[in-house]
């Protein structure tokens, strides 16, 4: 395993807030050398800690107004085709293996309830091998910053 610093956990913690902060503004506010964030930076994401810079996106503003965790019973005989099926699905967001009363939960974007209904009972549903979904309709969501980081 890896070994990690304070200054890593810092510069993690202002990355994951702000993933388009500048260089020189990071090194303001943590009052570091410039230099060192970038080699700071360079050494996390040759060491694959920093997987990506990526943005974050209000999905509402893109019509997707209901958005939901659903959780998946299957056949495990047709766990890779059912897994390949459910990633064709434009709606899919992201799938997880999980433990539990489930097999596999997903993550689904949709318009409205009756998009939602029709992805869950006309898409998913009728995958060979589910044998029965439960669907969590988020009402409200709110984002904290990663525990992990916080010391």
């Amino acid at each position: 395993m890896h070994r990690f610093d304070e200054l890593d956990m810092k510069l993690l913690f202002e990355l994951t807030k702000d993933g388009s902060i500048s260089v020189p503004n990071l090194s303001k506010k943590l009052n570091i050398n410039a230099s060192v964030l970038y080699s700071r930076i360079k050494r996390l994401m040759k060491k694959k800690l920093i997987k990506k810079f990526t943005i974050v996106i209000d999905d509402t503003l893109l019509g997707f107004g209901v958005k939901a965790s659903v959780g998946i019973n299957r056949d495990p005989k047709l766990k890779e085709s059912i897994h390949k099926q459910l990633m064709e699905i434009p709606d899919v967001a992201s799938i997880s293996e999980v433990t539990g009363r489930f097999d596999i939960m997903i993550r689904v974007f949709a318009e409205n309830l009756e998009a939602l209904h029709t992805v869950v009972i006309e898409k998913i549903g009728k995958i060979d091998g589910i044998q029965g979904t439960e669907t969590f309709v988020e009402l409200q969501k709110t984002e904290k910053d990663p525990v992990y980081l916080i010391k």
